[in-house]
């Protein structure tokens, strides 16, 4: 065991805690079967229609797959955290820059799926017991026990999920199948919607930004799992599992021309088991998400207890789901796409051309400014390109990617090459 309580936040993973890709793959796909992955099937499947939406799950998989199978080998050879692995590409302090952005990404997070889980609760109390519960004090007391269970229980949650999640993917799919019976497969593939309330483009990028932190943060998980090929199975949680649980959500929402999965339940006549097994999955994320959200922060602000800091994230957050952040969850998710993947991009081109796979903790700097450069200036960029104000490659999140890339072996060009 490390002084660290087996975390390894600054050190390198021993081999005694190495663990399989599959068990990690399967992990990644619990992620996805929950309320906010739930709830963007849906929306993009009746926002495009079938084939579109098909389309949209399958460019979206296949870029985060690409990045995630370069951002898990490093971790996996590196064994390091994403937190230290990022010191080597923007030193100590400018870690700390990116892990804050992190953090309120995962803030972000917490107050999206803790405000889905209130509407969750909400419906759910009106389909069986007739009761028109208001959101907000749903809010404020389910917020208050998933910070309980992060202090106090996350582990025997996690143990919880661990029986939810399979038991979640079969019931999923049997909902899939009591939906194909109230209408044919033609019928839902040819769906096309009256008036779409997004385009193709809009749908792909929505969809990299839902996940877009899963590249960035592989190394958590790949550190953990014994070799190159296992640490690449790991993955196969994001090829197959992601797109699958939109599938899953997608179906049932064309069929019934909901997005309210707890209402989609309902003309299926599901409500209460639907609704435990999704309360189950989605608290444990949510609950996940308030722990990392809780590590990324103590980074950045040391010297708050894990209690104290827990107290304040999850303050703050409840206080953001009160006011109807969900409202913003597609500006949000494009502003993700907009930052993160030139984060991945500086990291690759560090680990593999400029340290050339050998990370040596005494070389860490202060700052390293080419990185942040090209991360402040790829941003700034892909900003406009979003905006359409000017186009690069007519899809913004690679423009980041390209760009974060390209100006970073520019400014760091004698070391690459």
């Amino acid at each position: 065991m490390s002084e660290e309580g087996n975390q390894y936040t600054t050190t390198k993973v021993q081999s005694k805690d190495f663990t399989s890709g599959w068990l990690v793959a399967l992990i990644i796909a619990g992620t996805g079967l929950t309320l906010p992955i739930l709830f963007l099937g849906s929306e993009v499947a009746l926002g495009v229609g079938f084939k579109k939406a098909l389309l949209a799950f399958g460019i979206s998989t296949l870029v985060l797959t690409l990045l995630c199978m370069a951002t898990t080998v490093i971790g996996n050879r590196s064994r390091l955290s994403t937190y230290m692995i990022l010191h080597f590409s923007f030193g100590r302090k400018g870690a700390k820059i990116m892990n804050f952005i992190f953090g309120i990404t995962l803030l972000g997070w917490f107050s999206v799926a803790l405000e889905l889980l209130a509407v969750a609760v909400k419906d759910t109390a009106l389909e069986t017991l007739s009761l028109d519960l208001p959101k907000w004090p749903i809010i404020i007391v389910v917020g208050t026990l998933i910070s309980v269970t992060t202090i106090f229980g996350i582990k025997s949650l996690e143990r919880l999920a661990n029986f939810a999640v399979p038991i979640l993917t079969l019931f999923l799919a049997y909902v899939v199948y009591r939906s194909l019976q109230g209408t044919s497969f033609q019928e839902i593939i040819d769906f096309v919607p009256k008036k779409p309330s997004m385009t193709l483009f809009q749908a792909t990028s929505i969809l990299v930004g839902s996940s877009i932190l899963f590249p960035v943060l592989m190394a958590d998980f790949s550190r953990f799992i014994y070799n190159d090929k296992q640490s690449l199975i790991a993955v196969l949680g994001i090829t197959v599992g992601f797109p699958i649980a939109l599938l899953f959500s997608a179906i049932p929402s064309i069929q019934t021309g909901e997005v309210d999965i707890i209402k989609i339940m309902g003309n299926l006549d599901l409500v209460i088991p639907a609704f435990v097994l999704l309360f189950v999955s989605t608290w444990v994320g949510n609950a996940s998400n308030l722990y990392s959200t809780v590590l990324t922060f103590s980074t950045v602000k040391k010297g708050w207890t894990f209690k104290k800091m827990t107290l304040i994230s999850a303050i703050i957050g409840i206080i953001v789901a009160l006011f109807g952040f969900s409202d913003y969850l597609f500006d949000f998710l494009d502003l993700l796409g907009v930052l993160a993947p030139s984060i991945s991009a500086i990291y690759i081109i560090n680990f593999f051309f400029v340290k050339k796979e050998q990370y040596n903790l005494s070389e860490i700097t202060e700052w390293e400014f080419p990185a942040l450069i090209s991360w402040g200036v790829s941003s700034i960029i892909t900003i406009f390109t979003y905006l359409e104000i000017f186009q690069l490659t007519q899809a913004y999140f690679i423009d980041s990617f390209l760009l974060g890339g390209i100006i970073y072996v520019i400014l760091k060009r004698k070391q690459v090459f």
